[in-house]
């Protein structure tokens, strides 16, 4: 598998290269020089396989044979170790339920895949993951890469702006696992991140790797439970299948676009956000402008400038695609409320991220 970087196209990595190193040359994201795509017939046969034998095929077919088929569905079958179900609220309305890992966050997925992976390609390399996190990022990343051998984790999260479950799910562990708290928003937490990445010589003599996702194999291994999503429902209505994505830094909504171009029967996707709508206005004003982040109840996507949207204008670039046709919106907590308590009304606690 061949990546480049979207700031330097120049720059071209294997998978191996991009998952150990995480960003490329001016904090430059990783994108894949080859887009895999399946035949109709293809996706069909895909849907009827069970998820972690669909996301093994899935996932070679971006990776190819830097590693072997073998070793890629061992390290999917320990990462993807719980469901991924979709529970129906309406006849016409489902959630896809993406908290059944061991931090109840759908960032365990993305998570212990890249935990499998590094621990693939690293050997006895020594490395230090350095990543910030809005809440459930941290929490993943942890119990990740917990006890790892080689590997050190320092999460640095904003002080006071997650909530205390997620705090004691990543500060609580120790061992290999650092966290800092820091006196600010996500995106100075984030921005302190890149700052590292760009020393050189810290970068190198401390082995730097980023878990957010802005590294590939976290991105990856998301594409899978779209697939999953499209395989418990019911073949008649697949081709009218709308989603809407919970968007933070955006990298699940690029996960799912990813699953649509290499042709999952997806009709449309929304790109939903809290009132840190920087995506939305932009895409209404066609003017990227972020705000200072608020914080709010829905705080795992408290993210005022998403570092995963490059990546997303890439693809629609590379396929030909529209943004005018990405549908989007923005949701007060006010409605969020509402609307959680709407869904209890009709039987589904829901989170307020959903």
């Amino acid at each position: 598998m061949k990546l480049y970087n979207l700031k330097d196209n120049q720059e071209q990595v294997s998978f191996a290269q991009a998952v150990k190193q995480g960003l490329g040359k001016q904090q430059g994201l990783f994108f894949p020089k080859d887009l895999p795509s399946f035949s109709q017939a293809e996706i069909d046969a895909l849907l009827k396989l069970d998820f972690a034998t669909r996301s093994s095929r899935i996932l070679s077919a971006f990776i190819g044979d830097e590693i072997p088929a073998d070793v890629l569905a061992k390290r999917v079958n320990t990462a993807f170790a719980f469901p991924a179900p979709v529970t129906q609220i309406e006849e016409d309305i489902s959630c896809l339920e993406l908290f059944h890992g061991p931090t109840l966050a759908f960032k365990d997925f993305g998570g212990r895949f890249m935990a499998q992976m590094l621990s693939e390609v690293a050997g006895d390399q020594p490395v230090t993951i350095l990543t910030a996190t809005s809440g459930d990022t941290g929490a993943a990343v942890a119990h990740a890469f917990y006890k790892l051998d080689n590997v050190q984790v320092v999460i640095l999260y904003p002080q006071g702006k997650i909530s205390p479950l997620q705090e004691k799910l990543f500060c609580t562990l120790g061992e290999n696992i650092h966290t800092v708290a820091i006196q600010d928003d996500f995106d100075a937490c984030q921005a302190l991140v890149k700052q590292a990445f760009d020393d050189e010589y810290l970068k190198n003599t401390m082995h730097l790797n980023s878990a957010n996702s802005i590294n590939i194999s976290r991105l990856l291994a998301q594409i899978c439970y779209y697939f999953e999503a499209v395989a418990q429902i019911p073949a008649e209505k697949r081709q009218q299948l709308v989603i809407s994505v919970p968007s933070g830094n955006f990298g699940d909504l690029t996960a799912g676009l990813l699953a649509k171009s290499m042709g999952l029967p997806v009709k449309r996707f929304i790109a939903a956000t809290n009132v840190n709508d920087t995506v939305p206005r932009y895409l209404d004003s066609g003017k990227w402008e972020p705000h200072r982040t608020i914080a709010t109840l829905s705080n795992a996507m408290d993210v005022s400038q998403p570092n995963n949207w490059p990546r997303i204008e890439e693809l629609y670039h590379r396929k030909g695609w529209l943004l005018s046709d990405l549908s989007h919106g923005a949701v007060s907590d006010e409605t969020t409320e509402e609307t959680v308590c709407e869904l209890a009304q009709k039987g589904y606690i829901s989170e307020p991220h959903a």
